[in-house]
């Protein structure tokens, strides 16, 4: 487990310092919208699509993880939606409070996935968490903008409106390029494949800051039990869910790790804005969200000495 902490310190030393440099350095919110849009749109797609481009994706157990993951996300998401008589009837919660807990149990941080499997596995492992993202973002941003619309919104939520949700995310269509020209062998320029290596080799340690920026400490200051819940549900029942359906698929080795590691990072921030625009909890978004973070430093490592 301390040889798992010790790879991982360097991930969160890096997001402390998103945490410092929002607060003390730069702290006009213009430039880290900007930095946030020249990650999301361009940098993160590039690294994905270049990392599944030069994939070896006709051996191995990429398409065994892929599965085992989209099975998981899928069958999740049916799981926090049975446990919502729970928490809205019998504990208390608001609707916009259960929204969020949604989002904040069933969306994974991407980014900080692949700076700890890059930091582990050099570029083999970067190719499976690709493989992840590719099998996991498309769902999970359907079942979150189809669930969030039917609890906040009046409105059904649109076959056109949920398609152009998901196929209009940069990190989907990242993946979705790298993976068509990889398997249909398609010949690229090799001064376009220089361009995607440059631009991808800026995007986890850019990515990594901005979760620190986007981190709410004031928020987490005194967590709520809602918060709590987020907590638990996102890096201790996901997690688990994840070893046993990995087992279960047979998966082993560095596959086994990856798809650990891809359960037991903690939600994604870009949930918050879909949060604001749909009537959610925002609030508690952030505090879960900030505190998961933190605590995502001992139950990684832990739940990675678990399965080895």
């Amino acid at each position: 487990m301390l040889e798992s902490f010790e790879t991982l310190l360097p991930v969160f030393i890096v997001i402390v310092l998103g945490v410092i440099m929002r607060r003390k350095m730069v702290t006009d919110p213009a430039f880290w919208l900007g930095a946030e849009r020249l990650t999301y749109w361009i940098l993160l797609p590039s690294l994905l699509a270049k990392t599944l481009i030069d994939a070896n994706l006709k051996g191995g157990q990429a398409s065994t993880l892929a599965l085992a993951l989209f099975v998981a996300v899928f069958i999740y998401g049916f799981v926090i939606l049975a446990l919502k008589p729970l928490l809205v009837r019998g504990l208390g919660m608001s609707i916009p409070a259960y929204s969020t807990i949604y989002q904040v149990s069933t969306r994974w941080s991407g980014f900080i996935a692949l700076a700890i499997v890059e930091k582990l596995y050099d570029e083999s492992g970067v190719s499976l968490v690709a493989v992840a993202l590719a099998a996991m973002v498309p769902i999970v941003n359907l079942q979150n903008v189809t669930i969030l619309t039917l609890l906040l919104s009046d409105k059904r939520p649109s076959i056109l409106r949920l398609s152009q949700s998901v196929f209009s995310n940069p990190l989907i269509l990242g993946c979705m390029i790298g993976l068509v020209i990889n398997l249909l062998s398609i010949p690229i320029y090799q001064p376009v494949l220089t361009t995607l290596d440059i631009l991808g080799s800026a995007a986890l340690g850019v990515a990594l800051i901005l979760v620190g920026t986007g981190l709410k400490l004031r928020a987490a200051l005194k967590p709520s039990r809602d918060v709590w819940i987020g907590v638990f549900l996102k890096l201790i029942l996901f997690p688990a869910l994840v070893a046993v359906l990995a087992f279960i698929f047979g998966l082993t080795g560095e596959a086994l790790a990856i798809a650990i590691i891809c359960a037991s990072v903690p939600t994604a921030m870009n949930g918050y804005l879909l949060a604001k625009e749909l009537g959610g909890d925002a609030p508690l978004y952030a505090a879960v969200t900030t505190i998961q973070t933190a605590v995502s430093f001992v139950t990684i490592p832990l739940f990675l000495s678990m399965v080895s």
